[in-house]
């Protein structure tokens, strides 16, 4: 009977735990004035009907993440809330809770790969969300390992961090993102054809399996191999990052490409993240009672590059179908793929990861990017 009544609570802690997550996301889209999809521009004195002054921000006594409160009200349209910044100060002291924390849970200097020392050819692990499969370490895999770790003693001043939201097109914001110290881009996503919105540099950059499939079509002919060859060449001495123990299903094209490394020497670095990382990036954010349900790849390159980055500017990041003046939004800027951004089937809250990044900016603890850049000379 105890065991009973036990999974029954467990099953209706959860429930309650999805439904939070769930009012959260329908929070933010609407803060951000859109429904279903739409953008439905909202008059001030409705912004202050629904819980008025979202905009005014604190941070919390047990959560190093700026929070919300409420208490003053605004006559800001929920929709221009960034753009209505004049100027974004770094808050250092902020920024320097924030990294001591985030260390309580995760050292990136160790966590962002897995070294030589930890694994052998040969050994079998398990993935991370599918712990009933298993994965073989080929001599391949073995062999791009790391001796020590690709940003043991680095440090930069700025870093920028480029999501791939369709925000970025027609942004200008190329030659501003190349000005960092540090660039780290996701996916893989390509650059050339967008340098004068997205930039050219690339320090670190992320590849998910699943691009294999669906950037490069499986490597299927010649042709593309050679297009993924050309892209890996551009990184010319940076860190290519592969989360190659996170489910079953990759395992193949992963071995393609080390294998492609391997096989044409190129100059490049490998990682491959360690076993705890995104459950303990995840714990981070649980912690701070931010109820995402798996980070996305743009908030985990936010967490490590706090290990190693006094300041930190974002771009390409909005999860949303439409802009800030309602203009369609792309879900990449480099291709037609669609997403169903509150989808109970996705792994990802963005918009609520979003909502967080914004507080955070708000605070000065980071810098979110979501207009057009302005153009030095």
């Amino acid at each position: 009977m105890r065991l009973e009544f036990s999974g029954w609570l467990f099953g209706l802690l959860t429930i309650l735990a999805i439904l939070l997550i769930l009012a959260d996301i329908s929070k933010v889209e609407m803060e951000f004035g859109f429904s279903n999809g739409r953008m439905a521009m909202r008059p001030a004195k409705d912004s202050l009907q629904n819980k008025c002054c979202r905009g005014q921000i604190s941070t919390n006594t047990s959560s190093t993440v700026p929070q919300e409160r409420t208490g003053r009200k605004e006559n800001v349209q929920p929709q221009a809330k960034l753009l209505d910044i004049p100027e974004w100060k770094h808050n250092t002291t902020l920024t320097a809770r924030i990294r001591k924390d985030i260390l309580k849970f995760l050292d990136a200097e160790k966590d962002i790969s897995v070294l030589k020392g930890k694994l052998k050819a040969g050994d079998i692990i398990h993935y991370i969300f599918d712990r009933d499969r298993t994965l073989n370490i080929s001599h391949t895999l073995y062999e791009l390992l790391p001796r020590t770790s690709p940003m043991k003693n680095k440090h930069f001043r700025q870093c920028a961090i480029v999501g791939n939201s369709g925000i970025l097109l027609k942004s200008g914001c190329g030659q501003e993102i190349d000005a960092h110290q540090f660039v780290i881009r996701c996916n893989l996503a390509p650059v050339e054809e967008y340098a004068q919105d997205v930039g050219l540099k690339t320090d670190l950059v992320t590849m998910n399996p699943s691009v294999v499939q669906r950037a490069f079509e499986d490597l299927k002919n010649e042709t593309w191999k050679e297009k993924l060859l050309h892209r890996l060449k551009m990184l010319d001495g940076g860190i290519l990052w592969i989360p190659a123990f996170m489910a079953k299903g990759g395992e193949e094209r992963v071995e393609w490409v080390n294998n492609l490394i391997v096989k044409h020497k190129l100059h490049l670095q490998t990682a491959y993240p360690s076993l705890r990382l995104l459950h303990a990036v995840r714990g981070y954010w649980l912690t701070n009672k931010v109820l995402i349900k798996r980070p996305t790849t743009g908030l985990l390159m936010y967490t490590l590059a706090t290990r190693f980055c006094d300041e930190i500017h974002l771009y390409g990041f909005w999860p949303f179908p439409k802009d800030q003046k309602g203009n369609a939004v792309k879900y990449h800027y480099y291709d037609s793929l669609t997403y169903e951004y509150n989808s109970r089937a996705t792994p990802h809250t963005m918009p609520l990861e979003f909502k967080t990044l914004r507080n955070m900016h708000l605070q000065g603890a980071l810098k979110l990017n979501v207009g057009a850049c302005r153009l030095t000379t």
